[in-house]
């Protein structure tokens, strides 16, 4: 069971600490595992403590609610719990951990807001487990299908389907949650920045101008299996050899364009040391500033190793809503705007005509999806402050 602390950022982190910590550094946090089971029960109780309504929606995210979310028009803060294989601390968790203390902050007031306030936990945002980003949101605005996503397998070859009937998940009720979605009337996303932007500008806080246009393609590199001391070197079929064009390709692709591309998992069969592999898959991820760059760069890297890959998933670019946008850089008095290169729900959601921001609290290291991500708690609570006056000013007439 998940400890819960109220009222304050240090009770708060504390007790997420240690659920899903990695032995090799970082956290494992994935969906529907024991480390996500529990901070489901953490997400629950806080919002139980604060007298907030709990629901688990159609596509597995939890809302805690203060107000009635049929009468429409709510006011949407929150973030994700889940994490990448050995990922920071602050990315997701942070957006959470803020929304409910902002909650705190404007219950002290002692009046309800004008339009209903929640805070979410979106699931599977970081797709650690089943390689689809921002899951919970895709399924949720039916983006993703719930076939598909149902039918996605792990590494350990344990399907969606298998996974949620373990946790005590009804299948048939996994899906789009149009109710949901029709409740939300605005987002307001928190996060870690996930790079050196606010660090270059020497201010703590900043509001998210676009999301760059991102997606993730795995390539199927197939050979054939033999000893690896007795097969000579002219007659070997090795794709590990195509595996290494296509690093190359990706990052000469990137360069080239102006764009960043990884190879940042790959899936060798049969992953012995004194074997040829017989087969090799590996995952592409490419971001640019626009849209046709990133497909540019997929058909170069494609090109270069002459297979077509499979695009497992895809985000277009991403432009805040200006008037949204510049309503909370003026009620919090003129900081800083910025684009960003990583993927959030904010984006999923903004992608289907919800009107959403982003807030940033700065990372002195710029590092994320690893170990050293990090925030200052100064500006942590500086970032609980600006998010408890962006939900007022949207929340209250």
């Amino acid at each position: 069971m998940a400890r819960h602390s109220q009222g304050t950022f240090e009770g708060m982190w504390a007790d997420l600490a240690d659920i899903g910590r990695a032995s090799a550094g970082g956290y494992r946090r994935f969906v529907w595992s024991d480390a996500d089971l529990t901070l489901r029960e953490w997400f629950v109780q806080q919002a139980n403590d604060r007298g907030m309504g709990v629901r688990e929606d159609r596509a597995g995210n939890l809302w805690a609610w203060w107000g009635d979310p049929s009468a429409g028009n709510a006011v949407v803060t929150g973030s994700h719990l889940d994490s990448v294989p050995s990922g920071g601390a602050f990315d997701g968790p942070l957006g959470v951990v803020s929304g409910f203390l902002a909650v705190d902050r404007l219950l002290e007031a002692g009046r309800m807001p004008d339009r209903p306030i929640a805070v979410v936990a979106f699931s599977d945002e970081e797709g650690g487990r089943y390689g689809i980003a921002c899951g919970g949101s895709r399924l949720l605005t039916g983006a993703l299908a719930p076939d598909r996503a149902l039918a996605l397998r792990d590494d350990d070859s344990v399907t969606q389907a298998e996974a949620l009937r373990a946790v005590g998940r009804d299948i048939t009720f996994f899906g789009a949650d149009p109710e949901v979605l029709g409740a939300i009337g605005t987002f307001v996303e928190l996060h870690v920045e996930q790079g050196r932007g606010l660090v270059d500008l020497d201010a703590p806080i900043g509001v998210a101008s676009a999301i760059r246009g991102h997606g993730r393609w795995r390539f199927d590199l197939v050979g054939r299996p033999d000893h690896a001391g007795t097969t000579r070197l002219a007659d070997r079929d090795d794709p590990m050899l195509a595996q290494a064009r296509l690093v190359l390709a990706a990052r000469e692709a990137a360069a080239r364009h102006g764009a960043v591309a990884t190879v940042g998992k790959v899936r060798v069969e049969p992953n012995a040391v004194n074997a040829i592999p017989s087969r090799v898959q590996a995952w592409v991820d490419a971001r640019a500033d626009d849209d046709e760059t990133v497909h540019a760069v997929v058909a170069d890297i494609a090109a270069a190793v002459g297979l077509d890959p499979d695009e497992e998933s895809w985000t277009a670019r991403v432009d805040f809503v200006p008037v949204l946008r510049d309503r909370l850089v003026t009620a919090l008095g003129g900081v800083p705007v910025l684009p960003t290169g990583a993927g959030h729900d904010a984006g999923i959601l903004a992608s289907v005509g919800v009107p959403s921001a982003m807030l940033f609290v700065r990372n002195p290291t710029g590092v994320s999806h690893a170990p050293d991500e990090f925030a200052e708690e100064t500006d942590c609570l500086a970032g609980v402050d600006a998010l408890t006056t962006v939900l007022r000013d949207l929340a209250w007439e």
